[in-house]
């Protein structure tokens, strides 16, 4: 990474002020831009039907640099959650410094470390969240969270001084993040909460995905990129439902905002790695559009 040390890096991702961190953060993202100067990656869970080398072997047929980890190509599969919780509590930090290396070595960086955090999380494992994130070299993580678990969330990022986005859904009910007033709420909770806004499902769920990356974009951390249609349409290929993909990455390229654009495969196809390579092509088609 060109004109960061060894050191510097560290410093980036272990520590520093909540201030100081956003700024350095914000430096990496900008040394780390794809075409048109954003930063165009994927979530892992979009490679969901192969366990975690085959995934980034995929990233990289693919032609992929930059990635958002799914906790579903760490964590075990098939456990009781008394086993998971165990798992996540005794599991040497080493395995995920492990994960970290194979995706440097496979030339894919790792934006961010997305583990949801659940009403039946303890505080231990929360707190043991941001030491995997840590581990694993992420400057941020994102979650599927519950709302009411934000302040307790929000204690222990404070003390890793590491932003966490919280991720939108489209249904909009009690105990999940669907609508502006959800994010924002939690927004005011602290300023290591942030927003993994999913620009598919908040258009599925009739919000405005441009109206709220222009008001809250310093506090957006990670961009998932799909499409679907309004009112609560299905995913489909990209340009083929109302999200407004597109648009959004205008945005990013003319306003300079070194938000990570990780695209999320989530609709039916054929095969993933041609799926995912048409998903990455129609954002770097878009990109180089007036």
């Amino acid at each position: 990474m060109a004109g960061i040390s060894r050191r510097e890096w560290h410093r980036i991702v272990l520590g520093g002020i909540a201030g100081a961190a956003a700024q350095r953060w914000d430096l990496v993202r900008a040394q780390e831009k794809g075409p048109a100067g954003v930063q165009i990656g994927v979530q892992s869970y979009s490679f969901r039907d192969r366990p975690l080398d085959a995934a980034i072997d995929g990233m990289k047929t693919v032609g992929l640099t930059a990635c958002e980890l799914w906790q579903g190509h760490v964590e075990p599969k098939g456990v009781s959650r008394e086993a998971l919780r165990k798992w996540r509590l005794s599991t040497p930090l080493s395995t995920f410094a492990r994960i970290r290396t194979t995706f440097a070595q496979a030339g894919i960086m790792l934006n961010a470390y997305n583990l949801s955090f659940r009403d039946d999380f303890s505080d231990e494992e929360i707190a043991r969240g941001f030491e995997m994130a840590r581990a694993l070299g992420v400057p941020v993580m994102t979650a599927s969270a519950n709302p009411d678990l934000v302040p307790r969330v929000a204690t222990y990022a404070e003390r890793a001084k590491m932003r966490v986005g919280m991720h939108n859904h489209s249904d909009i009910k009690p105990g999940e993040f669907a609508t502006p007033d959800d994010l924002t709420r939690a927004l005011a909770v602290s300023p290591m909460i942030a927003v993994n806004l999913d620009i598919g499902h908040f258009t599925a769920a009739n919000f405005d995905a441009i109206a709220f990356l222009r008001a809250h974009h310093d506090r957006i951390v990670t961009l998932h990129i799909k499409d679907r249609g309004r009112n609560q349409g299905p995913a489909v290929p990209f340009g083929q439902g109302d999200a407004p993909i597109r648009d959004v990455l205008h945005l990013l390229r003319d306003q300079h905002w070194a938000i990570p654009a990780n695209i999320e495969y989530e609709y039916n196809g054929a095969d993933t790695l041609v799926e995912v390579k048409r998903c990455l092509d129609y954002c770097r088609s878009a990109l180089r559009a007036d």
